[in-house]
């Protein structure tokens, strides 16, 4: 998250989708008692929406807390099946799931005539 929101340690996606009208405070509370981490550990927490087109993120910084909110005019976010409540994204994986691409082919491998 290059700008003003400082790298945050870990980011983590919260793999159940969650009410895009929550806030700091009920997003914060999702991160406590659902995910069971703090929000206030250094982590960036991704929650995304149903339909799949919109995701937020909480943010601490040791200052204050960020909310960001992206929305996808065409498509939806790749978001992983049902299984874990949450896991751990790589800055690639973070960087290609903002943008909107199929983050999970990283670590893919490639097609077998491709490969050496």
């Amino acid at each position: 998250m290059p700008g003003l929101i400082a790298h945050p340690g870990q980011i983590w996606l919260a793999v159940e989708p969650v009410d895009m009208r929550r806030g700091i405070d009920g997003l914060s509370m999702a991160v406590q008692q659902s995910l069971g981490h703090s929000p206030c550990a250094g982590s960036a927490f991704v929650f995304g929406n149903r339909a799949g087109n919109r995701i937020k993120v909480l943010v601490w910084d040791g200052t204050g807390v960020w909310l960001c909110q992206r929305r996808l005019h065409k498509g939806r976010f790749v978001w992983p099946g049902s299984g874990e409540r949450c896991f751990t994204l790589t800055q690639a994986q973070w960087e290609w799931l903002i943008a909107g691409v199929n983050w999970q082919r990283l670590s893919a491998l490639p097609p077998a005539h491709l490969q050496p």
